[in-house]
């Protein structure tokens, strides 16, 4: 009898969830480690084993893929970690890669195909949806001036595409319903990760990518 993959599920809508859930339960293949919707839930459920590999949504409530992603590989867990996700952003695919992802799948991908892919990583290939295979050639490329902005955090990226939008501290407040407070220490962190002198020529740069 074929060793079974075990899978960990990790996305916070329960109807897909479960969807993909009796997708892998159809497959011999596969056996289900668990089924979680938060990134929180899913460092709890590998805290004292380790399934073969973790599908991960990227866009969460609370902690988001890529913290999720980065939690786990800090936590030394050796999982194969493939994200699923509806975004198609180059950003996102260089980002998730770049931070230790195993690959990078769309949600719209047909079930066959996901389940054919989730074979070929513990081939030890990397998987990614062919939509998005071109920004393979720009993973390994050296970092250009705007690199800065892969490296934000998706909450980091969304208070910059306001920035740029010539949004105010309050403004930005009321629109994402956090307080202008910590609008303005994300604001701090990015000016930072940009090393730009004020909003204006960080919005400027981001806008001019």
């Amino acid at each position: 009898m074929t060793l079974a993959y075990s899978v960990l599920v990790v996305d916070d809508h329960p109807l897909l969830r479960n969807g993909i859930c009796q997708l892998l339960q159809a497959e011999d293949e596969f056996e289900l480690f668990g089924e979680v919707g938060a990134g929180i839930d899913a460092l709890a459920a590998m805290r004292g084993d380790e399934p073969d590999i973790v599908l991960l949504d990227l866009n969460m409530k609370g902690m988001s893929g890529l913290d999720t992603l980065n939690a786990i590989r800090a936590d030394g867990i050796t999982s194969k970690v493939v994200i699923l996700t509806v975004s198609d952003n180059k950003q996102d695919v260089i980002r998730l890669l770049r931070a230790g992802a195993d690959g990078y799948l769309l949600k719209d991908s047909d079930p066959d195909e996901l389940i054919a892919q989730l074979k070929q990583i513990m081939l030890g290939e990397t998987i990614i949806s062919e939509q998005l295979r071109p920004y393979l050639q720009d993973l390994n490329q050296p970092d250009s001036d705007t690199s800065w902005i892969m490296e934000l955090t998706p909450r980091e990226l969304q208070i910059l595409q306001l920035v740029a939008e010539g949004m105010s501290n309050r403004a930005i407040s009321d629109s994402l319903h956090i307080s202008e407070g910590t609008v303005k220490v994300h604001i701090k962190n990015l000016l930072r990760k940009a090393e730009a002198k004020s909003r204006t020529e960080m919005a400027v740069r981001y806008l001019n990518q």
